[in-house]
């Protein structure tokens, strides 16, 4: 499947706020959105008000570049949150939240999302003592996630232990001096980095 190889700091403009996208980057001066906090392009610096479908549009867009997730597979996982009990907007967010990817990004083993995804792929993790390597692999409350013991001597590894600072969300558990993570509880909303106004793409997939 094709995968946006692209400048992402393009999409935090385009959505107007800091997305993440760029790791460590994204904390200092040189972040876009500081220097250029407008949309890309010819016509990045009009005032156009959007209608109720591009509102909708935009939050979808936005959401699913924040989590790294293509199209079929954000509508697939908004069927799934559909079938199950409680809000769709809610439990999207939460199967979101629960990507592999996305939980070695919280934990604090990577910088950014892409670099997560990178990083499962390449083979570093283990879950529940079994080797994990798919990104998009939806983990439940009890899983333990730990780099594999051949990659903890790594530089990358060592410096998460020597700069872990405790800023994982509540419903994650981290010990850095064994390399490992577990998941206490189901995310919640709050604790997520940037705002969603979830109900506008569960409108849009109500059409």
């Amino acid at each position: 499947m094709a995968r946006y190889t692209g400048p992402v700091c393009r999409i935090c403009r385009r959505e107007g706020l800091k997305l993440y996208l760029k790791g460590d980057r994204c904390y200092t001066d040189k972040c876009s959105i500081g220097r250029r906090n407008y949309a890309p392009g010819q016509h990045g610096q009009s005032n156009k008000k959007l209608t109720n479908h591009g509102m909708q549009l935009r939050e979808k867009q936005k959401v699913r570049k924040y989590y790294g997730v293509l199209e079929g597979q954000f509508s697939e996982y908004y069927n799934m949150a559909n079938k199950m009990s409680g809000k769709s907007g809610e439990n999207l967010l939460k199967i979101l939240e629960l990507r592999l990817d996305n939980i070695i990004y919280r934990l604090g083993f990577a910088s950014s999302r892409p670099e997560a995804r990178q990083l499962v792929v390449h083979g570093h993790f283990t879950i529940n003592g079994k080797k994990a390597d798919i990104p998009s692999m939806i983990l439940k409350v009890g899983d333990v996630i730990q780099v594999k013991e051949k990659s903890q001597s790594s530089a990358k590894f060592k410096a998460f232990v020597e700069n872990h600072k405790g800023t994982a969300p509540q419903w994650l558990q981290v010990e850095p001096d064994n390399f490992t993570g577990r998941i206490v509880a189901e995310p919640a909303k709050e604790d997520i980095e940037i705002p969603i106004a979830e109900h506008l793409i569960v409108e849009w997939y109500s059409k």
